[in-house]
């Protein structure tokens, strides 16, 4: 059976296109606190380039997605804010089956943001 991996993506909804050049990091959460594993950036799709957490170190635990989304808000002309108000997006989640895909997106607005477990 083949391993697991981990893919994400972010469309900007409030102006209905993939979020390009969005920087995110990937730690894995343990009881001693968190590790950062993996970094991307996000390309003219809204996707990394590769899987952020590919077969090889995929394992089952937790893990948080951050996603720093101030400097693309301010690159489209998002009304600015001191501070803003979403600045960094961090989505924490569990892994839990060691041979599943798992796609978690970022629906991002300048005001608000959703995410579920896609496919």
């Amino acid at each position: 059976m083949a391993g697991g991996y981990l893919t994400t993506h972010v469309l900007d909804t409030a102006r209905g296109v993939p979020a390009e050049g969005i920087a995110i990091t990937l730690y894995r959460v343990s009881e001693g606190g968190r590790a950062r594993i993996a970094v991307a950036v996000t390309n003219a799709d809204g996707r990394t380039d590769r899987p952020i957490l590919p077969e090889g170190r995929f394992e089952v635990g937790t893990y948080e997605l951050v996603f720093h989304a101030g400097a693309y808000l301010d690159a489209t002309g998002a009304a600015p804010e001191s501070p803003r108000f979403l600045d960094e997006v961090p989505i924490r989640f569990g892994i839990s089956d060691p041979a599943a895909h798992y796609h978690v997106p970022l629906l991002l607005s300048p005001f608000g943001y959703s995410t579920y477990r896609g496919s």
